[in-house]
């Protein structure tokens, strides 16, 4: 039996109350992590009459991430949640005073949160899967990268600055990332943002290594949280390598092992999943 070496760690992960985010909480407490959920529940109403999305997709991102945390307290594990709004960097210090108080000091950052938005510099076009776009603007980015990059990096600062002044020596920073690096047609300020939150994570990884931490990047698959339909799940079989719709459990497992002993000297990548 292989020891991930994870009993007792405390983990905070972002977006945990629903998708990927949910399955890694519920994957590293299954190891004996102790999690915290930080988690937004998001207006079902703002994706409610977007024709390329289904009803489940909202109802999801609605959810209250006190019923992660709930199920992993009923399951054995030790759990909190709390709710932020990631996108205002002046409440990020109380997120991590408030898992310091429950669980203990935080070891394992999870950047997996998103504001996701379709954006274009083309929208007359549409969206290939008939979902809402808008076009590229400044408030396109504002809110995509709110979340998905500002917030990661001021998340990385306020760990690797208690992580220091505490004197530690074991840490993991992972981080959910996508097409950016390459352009993302179609979800331009996503792929933007999230091809600035690898640099932020690569830079952790050179900079926090002295100290013991570790900081990788996963890129999923095209994942189903609600959002595939089956024009999607058509396009994901015909393009993929792995012809294979990802499960959010699938994606956990990665940043488990990510996150173990048996991850220690893996830093500064992009593990892609197909």
């Amino acid at each position: 039996m292989i020891d991930p070496g994870l009993d007792g760690r405390v983990a905070l992960v972002t977006g945990g109350n629903c998708g990927i985010g949910e399955a890694i909480a519920r994957g590293l407490s299954a190891q004996g992590a102790a999690v915290a959920v930080a988690y937004l529940r998001m207006n079902p109403a703002r994706h409610a009459n977007d024709p390329g999305l289904p009803e489940r997709y909202s109802v999801e991102r609605a959810r209250s991430g006190e019923d992660v945390a709930a199920a992993i307290r009923d399951a054995g594990g030790r759990s909190t949640a709390i709710e932020a709004d990631l996108s205002d960097v002046a409440q990020l210090p109380a997120v991590f005073d408030h898992v310091e108080a429950e669980l203990g000091p935080v070891e394992i950052l999870v950047l997996n949160a998103s504001s996701w938005l379709a954006d274009s510099f083309v929208p007359d076009a549409g969206d290939r899967f008939d979902r809402d776009i808008e076009g590229v603007s400044g408030d396109s980015h504002d809110r995509q990268f709110a979340v998905d990059a500002r917030a990661g990096g001021a998340l990385i600062a306020e760990y690797a600055a208690r992580h220091r002044a505490r004197g530690a020596d074991w840490g993991r920073v992972l981080a959910m990332t996508s097409s950016g690096r390459s352009g993302f047609p179609g979800e331009v300020s996503y792929g933007a943002a999230k091809a600035a939150l690898e640099s932020y994570v690569k830079s952790a990884a050179l900079e926090l290594g002295r100290f013991g931490v570790t900081a990788n990047l996963v890129h999923p698959p095209a994942t189903d949280t609600g959002w595939v339909t089956d024009a999607v799940e058509k396009s994901i079989l015909a393009s993929s390598p792995l012809p294979h719709v990802g499960q959010p459990d699938e994606v956990a497992e990665v940043i488990v092992f990510l996150a173990s002993h048996q991850g220690r000297f893996v830093t500064g990548n992009v593990v892609q999943m197909h």
